[in-house]
């Protein structure tokens, strides 16, 4: 059992920077690949990112590559999002989840976190 909680969120200006936290609970999570997905108002949850659960591989939506970056430290039980030159289309709550493999697929990932609002203003 894994359990996730989400922070750093919260309003931004357009260019600027935010970086979100997933802490974790739970033996696995050393084990577990690392994903963080968002969904807007009205739209579906979209991938952003995934990591490995050695931290070696990444990989990255085509719309926030170059931008965001994605880290674990595995003893701390904790991976982070830095988020770069953030766009007002990165608005979304952005959600932490855990799974036994890499993949942008969400029905893929075993647990999820409750959240955290990223809101960009223009």
């Amino acid at each position: 059992q894994v359990q996730l909680v989400e922070s750093g969120g919260g309003l931004v200006q357009a260019g600027g920077s935010l970086r979100l936290s997933c802490a974790a609970s739970g033996r696995t999570f050393s084990s577990s690949a690392m994903a963080w997905f968002r969904q807007a108002p009205g739209k579906e949850r979209e991938f952003v990112s995934v990591i490995g659960w050695s931290g070696g591989t990444s990989y990255y939506a085509d719309s926030v590559k170059g931008r965001f970056a994605l880290s674990r430290v595995n003893t701390k039980n904790t991976v982070y999002l830095q988020m770069n030159s953030l766009k007002p289309e990165d608005t979304a709550v952005y959600y932490c989840a855990a799974g036994r493999g890499m993949s942008a697929d969400d029905h893929l990932y075993d647990y999820w976190g409750k959240g955290t609002q990223v809101t960009v203003s223009s």
